[in-house]
């Protein structure tokens, strides 16, 4: 795969965690961590984002692109 498409998709992830999936996750069960489903949903995505950014900057380091 190339960089470009991977950097695409990692792009994307957070995009359609955040924004996308909401309509199919939006409920009270089940509970995970004492959370209602939906809030947990959105912890993981606060957690995933930051994680995909960092996964594009080493990339992007890598290329070169960076400075």
């Amino acid at each position: 795969m190339s960089k470009k498409i991977i950097i695409v998709i990692l792009t994307l992830i957070p995009f359609i965690l955040m924004l996308g999936a909401i309509p199919f996750v939006n409920r009270i069960e089940p509970i995970i961590l004492g959370l209602p489903f939906l809030h947990f949903w959105l912890f993981l995505g606060m957690i995933i984002t930051p994680l995909c950014t960092y996964i594009i900057y080493r990339i992007q380091k890598s290329e070169g692109s960076i400075e």
